[in-house]
């Protein structure tokens, strides 16, 4: 596995658990990698946080576009895996511009598949399409 995938896959992990506990913040997010991150490496430490920040920084911003873009589906109702999945998707493609939108969307089908439900790829590349689109307008 790649960086920058078991970087988002390791973001998904800490945003879904701050997600669950309702809480903006994790105490440690070293520790967090630490305790489930098995050796990880520097450029995979560093885009984790570069994930992890800027979700959480941008998270209002984030959910009004997701909300914008799911039809039918109020943020507060989609499964948390797969929200957080999007809301990493998203921020990459508002604001890491020397990552193809294209790779964004792969990549949250491909780690919705693996953590969410038999529905979280088609719902995840849908919303995420939507987005996309707006972004290119």
């Amino acid at each position: 596995m790649g960086d920058r995938r078991k970087s988002r896959e390791l973001a998904l992990q800490a945003l879904f658990s701050m997600d669950l506990n309702r809480t903006d913040s994790l105490p440690q997010l070293d520790e967090f990698l630490d305790q489930y991150g098995e050796d990880v490496s520097e450029p995979t430490r560093l885009f984790f946080q570069t994930l992890v920040d800027g979700v959480l920084n941008n998270r209002k911003k984030i959910d009004t576009l997701l909300d914008q873009c799911a039809k039918n589906w109020k943020i507060s109702r989609m499964p948390a895996v797969d929200r957080n999945i999007m809301r990493i998707a998203a921020f990459e493609m508002l604001h890491l511009s020397d990552i193809p939108h294209s790779v964004s969307i792969n990549e949250a089908v491909d780690i919705g598949k693996k953590f969410g439900t038999r529905d979280s790829g088609p719902f995840i590349n849908g919303v995420l399409d939507r987005i996309r689109t707006q972004q290119e307008l």
